[in-house]
């Protein structure tokens, strides 16, 4: 994610449209900075769950995040529902480096933007391993050249 511009709607994969709550806006009436990460985090894990990768309570391969970063743009507040855009960047042999885009329910320029990297891990050794051929094909199709998802 370089250069000043932020990163369009168009340019991401899978969307999923996150409520905001009356707890998310901080004392200067906008989302507060952590609650940001947290979209990132229902974005990345909600997809591998729905499409049936990922049993948060028994996968015996799980991914764990060691890197995020976030860049602000504009405010974004309660009541108003923010999509987040998911798309990988990044697919290596235990790693993943996914880009997120949160945006306004219909602006086409991100107000934050930013990154989250998975290493995935046995989960009873937490020692990296490969990516599971069923994840990688389901994120290979997130790489951002691939067709768009709903």
């Amino acid at each position: 994610m370089s250069g000043a511009a932020p990163l369009r709607r168009a340019e991401f994969r899978y969307f999923r449209t996150i409520s905001t709550r009356w707890m998310d806006n901080d004392v200067y009436g906008h989302v507060n900075n952590v609650v940001y990460y947290s979209f990132f985090d229902t974005v990345v894990n909600g997809h591998l769950i729905e499409a049936g990768l990922l049993d948060p309570k028994a996968s015996p391969v799980i991914g764990l995040v060691v890197e995020t970063q976030c860049r602000y743009r504009a405010s974004l507040a309660f009541p108003e529902p923010v999509v987040a855009g998911l798309r990988v960047a990044h697919l290596g042999r235990s790693s993943v480096r996914y880009e997120i885009g949160l945006f306004r329910a219909d602006a086409e320029d991100s107000a934050a933007e930013g990154h989250f990297v998975h290493v995935y891990v046995d989960r009873a050794t937490q020692r990296p391993v490969p990516i599971p051929d069923p994840v990688r094909a389901a994120l290979a199709a997130l790489i951002a050249d691939a067709a768009p998802t709903a």
